[in-house]
């Protein structure tokens, strides 16, 4: 069938998924063959020239086939934004951190919301050739195969990640004690650096829950349609409705969801944290 002819929907994925792969190929190129690596307003907070190359090329994909579209980049922002029902989340390069030192826990992130509600997310890594997708109410798959959150029905038994902000070492609100936590009452808790695949993992049974605070819009656009297609919870801490717009995001299997937000919210009780 051609591209004219599909369904929009799945016109919508199959444009996505030639953008993320379009920007794999940048990823690849540049690995290990880095020259620029900046700091952007925040210490730590990562830019290259494979993030900037890999944005233009997934922006110019969206751009030619859907004109019309808003689209919201990490690296150059806003574009027709407020003029369209639909708007693009892209993340050319989600762990740049990880990729500056060629550690391989990277990924592309594309997400596309319809009048505020996700209705696409295509999440990869090229280096370990894994590619997250979904499209709303068609599941979630990982390379063409459907995924599923994990059963865990328990915190003690469950495996989380999370993340800690760029600003973690000038606010109290930095995520560590939570981290600990949250350690001493599951089977652990992963760091990975890469919020869209810790969300893809939980979609894939990989993990049981994720919980970080911090976050923008493209970092979690794709990857809470990829949980909650795969059957699992997302919301923020105190179990309100996920919003793209929060900088929180609770997302786990659906059994773990009420004990996790819990614990996130005695320990932030304790520190006199404000929590939304």
């Amino acid at each position: 069938m051609a591209k004219s002819e599909l369904p929009l929907r799945d016109l919508y994925l199959d444009i996505a998924l030639q953008a993320a792969r379009k920007g794999g190929e940048v990823l690849k190129k540049y690995w290990g063959k880095l020259s620029q690596i900046k700091e952007k307003t925040i210490p730590g907070n990562l830019v290259t020239e494979a993030d900037q190359e890999s944005e233009r090329e997934i922006l110019g994909i969206l751009k030619k086939n859907f004109p019309s579209h808003d689209i919201i980049a990490e690296e150059t922002g806003m574009h027709l934004l407020q003029k369209s029902n639909f708007c693009w989340y892209v993340d050319p390069l989600d762990g740049t951190t990880n990729y500056a030192h060629q550690y391989p826990t990277v990924n592309i992130s594309i997400g596309l919301f319809e009048k505020g509600q996700p209705l696409v997310a295509v999440v990869f890594n090229p280096f370990y050739d894994e590619l997250f997708y979904a499209v709303r109410g068609k599941g979630a798959f990982l390379n063409d195969e459907k995924i599923h959150v994990s059963n865990v029905a328990s915190l003690e038994k469950s495996l989380l990640a999370t993340g800690f902000p760029y600003d973690r070492k000038e606010t109290n609100d930095n995520n560590y004690a939570e981290f600990c936590e949250l350690t001493n009452q599951s089977h652990g808790v992963r760091r990975a650096g890469a919020a869209a695949l810790d969300l893809a993992y939980v979609a894939a049974g990989r993990l049981d829950g994720y919980w970080e605070r911090g976050l923008n819009p493209w970092d979690v656009a794709a990857g809470a349609l990829l949980v909650l297609e795969a059957g699992g919870k997302v919301s923020d801490y105190n179990l309100e409705s996920f919003n793209i717009k929060s900088d929180r995001i609770l997302a786990t299997n659906g059994l773990v969801h009420e004990a996790i937000s819990e614990v996130l919210l005695q320990v932030r009780n304790k520190q006199g944290i404000t929590t939304r």
